[in-house]
């Protein structure tokens, strides 16, 4: 009982999520079947059953938009449990429970456990992040294994005689990030950055530092090679998990964005914005489009949408301006939402309230947290790294809340970094703050004593009147 006495707010908060997430899926998204990327998704999982292909048509192989893992994921769960997108769904709430569970374990190291279970409750409850475990999107599958490696880099941090085990898991999360989005690739870049600044500022030592940081980006690298060399071998390019942010770009620049009510600063197919250049390749014809004809195709794609920008930079800090505070809003709208998909349900009008409300006071705690913590960054360091990473990308690409869901659990765990300092008594807290005035205000009244030698409390009985 001693042994599992420490679990059980862990076990309570990631049983609560999953309820959540059951009921979401349940009531909401209960009529949900795949469409757009979510069916991609699904047909490229389901052909590499049917067809031993990881193509999107059958027989022509893709290097364009998909990365492997998630696919690969739907195939092993079509194995055991069929052909169902339910089975991939409930996977996914599992996968969200434990992105909760995650936060609370980070915020009970850093601010003690009441604050951890307060954060892991509002985790298990907050719609933004329980909306992604009813679709078939890489948002939830993303979202936890770059949490699980901000906790892991954390941890680095901490005295520990088995650190390599935490590099290694390290290695292994980078690498499984990357094959579940082509942009993974990235954070293994900021990954050594922080340990660079760890070791500068002393709190790393360089040696074996040195040694975990490359350790974890040789088990990165091999990870992600097998695909690279499967990627060449189809393509005769160089392509280290998948193609597709060219098409991204041209959707994200054209005149369309500019006047297309409810698509300002967002993103239009760009078979609909640049019909000019996207006809120019048979991708949606019988003959369909093999990898070689993918990667010209985006490189059609970027020499079109560098070209647009060329020609109108004098607009351009406006469109950025749109893609920052798209970014922002609350509620999240997407073609293949359950929530949006289903509008007229009373479950879906209650998720839809809660996706209005919830974020703004997470936004407003979690910048007041930002600001608060900041003496903490060494341990916050890797935090601020991604959210500055992830606003990166959704400046130069558009800006979307969907693309904020990889740092939604970072808010949370910022958000709770805030109701810290303005309620508990630990240094650097505002009680913590309020205390040392109070005692530097005694020591003014009483000759020969020093803050330091008053001892704890007996500032607070002194201006009670205890003197």
């Amino acid at each position: 009982m001693k042994r599992v006495k420490p679990l059980l707010p862990a076990i309570g908060i990631f049983c609560l999520a999953l309820l959540v997430r059951v009921i979401y899926n349940d009531t909401v998204a209960h009529n949900y079947y795949p469409l757009h990327d979510s069916l991609f998704y699904q047909t490229i999982g389901f052909n590499l059953l049917k067809e031993h292909c990881f193509c999107l048509h059958p027989y022509i192989s893709t290097v364009l938009y998909r990365a492997p893992l998630w696919p690969f994921i739907i195939a092993g769960i079509s194995i055991i449990f069929g052909p169902s997108d339910y089975f991939a769904r409930l996977f996914l709430c599992l996968v969200g429970s434990g992105t909760c569970v995650l936060i609370y374990l980070y915020a009970r190291d850093l601010f003690g456990w009441r604050i951890g279970v307060l954060a892991g409750v509002v985790a298990a409850v907050y719609p933004e992040l329980y909306i992604y475990d009813g679709w078939l999107y890489t948002e939830s599958l993303y979202t936890f294994l770059l949490f699980a490696l901000c906790y892991a880099v954390y941890r680095i941090q901490r005295p520990s005689q088995r650190k390599w085990r935490l590099w290694i898991t390290c290695g292994i999360l980078l690498g499984l990030l990357s094959l579940t989005r082509s942009n993974g690739i990235l954070v293994l870049g900021l990954f050594i950055v922080w340990a660079l600044v760890m070791v500068w500022q002393k709190f790393l030592s360089w040696r074996p530092t040195a040694r975990g940081v490359l350790a974890t980006a040789l088990i990165a690298v091999v990870l992600i090679a097998p695909w690279t060399v499967r990627n060449y071998l189809v393509s005769h390019t160089f392509i280290p998990v998948a193609t597709g942010d060219s098409t991204v770009l041209l959707g994200a620049y054209n005149d369309e964005i500019l006047t297309t009510p409810g698509y300002q600063g967002s993103w239009i197919d760009p078979l609909r914005s640049r019909p000019d250049v996207a006809r120019l390749f048979p991708v949606y014809t019988p003959y369909k489009c093999t990898p070689p004809c993918e990667v010209a195709l985006e490189a059609a794609y970027k020499n079109a949408a560098i070209q647009w920008i060329e020609n109108h930079i004098s607009i351009m800090p406006h469109l950025l301006k749109l893609h920052f505070l798209n970014m922002w809003q609350p509620a999240t709208h997407e073609a293949d939402l359950p929530t949006d998909r289903f509008p007229d349900q009373k479950s879906s009008r209650f998720v839809l309230a809660m996706m209005n409300t919830f974020p703004i006071p997470i936004f407003i705690l979690a910048a007041l947290g930002l600001a608060l913590t900041l003496w903490r960054w060494r341990e916050l360091l890797f935090i601020y790294l991604m959210i500055a990473l992830t606003i990166a990308q959704c400046l130069i690409y558009y800006g979307s809340p969907r693309f904020r869901a990889p740092i939604e659990p970072m808010l949370i765990l910022l958000a709770a970094g805030a109701i810290w300092w303005l309620t508990h008594r630990g240094s650097g807290t505002l009680r913590w703050i309020v205390g040392r005035r109070n005692k530097d205000q005694i020591v003014k009244d009483m000759p020969g004593e020093s803050a330091d030698s008053l001892a704890p409390g007996e500032s607070e009985h002194i201006l009670a009147g205890d003197k």
